[in-house]
């Protein structure tokens, strides 16, 4: 498999550390996150997806895919409509906690920046 679709790690005799890996490299695409917040909020059917993630249906169907593959979402079909919906409501927790570390980690380059702008120039010393 590419790094666009990772292929599930084996449960058995994997350490735990690489299964956690495999397990963030399936969260390693900007398409997958926006799936995932959108399906942290409620169920929702692939039309409605298309809108919400902007990215071709074709992609759309394979990031679907990776994320079936690897569990973390699951369908259900009403008439010709499919919908999605998380498999953990874990993963919503991940986002979240994973928006707060961004959140913090954002503030404090700023505040470092901040800093870099307080500070005077010196001239460079030959």
């Amino acid at each position: 498999m590419n790094a666009e679709s990772p292929a599930p790690a084996p449960v058995t005799g994997a350490p735990l550390y690489q299964l956690k890996a495999e397990f963030f490299k399936t969260l390693g695409h900007p398409a997958r996150i926006r799936v995932l917040e959108l399906l942290s909020e409620r169920e929702y059917a692939v039309a409605e997806m298309l809108r919400e993630v902007g990215i071709e249906a074709s992609h759309l169907s394979q990031q679907l895919a990776v994320l079936r593959r690897s569990n973390l979402v699951a369908t259900r079909r009403e008439g010709s409509t499919v919908y999605y919906r998380l498999t953990n409501p874990q993963v919503a927790e991940l986002l979240r906690v994973a928006r707060t570390i961004l959140g913090d980690v954002i503030s404090g380059q700023a505040e470092l920046l901040d800093g870099l702008r307080a500070e005077p120039e010196r001239p460079a010393q030959h």
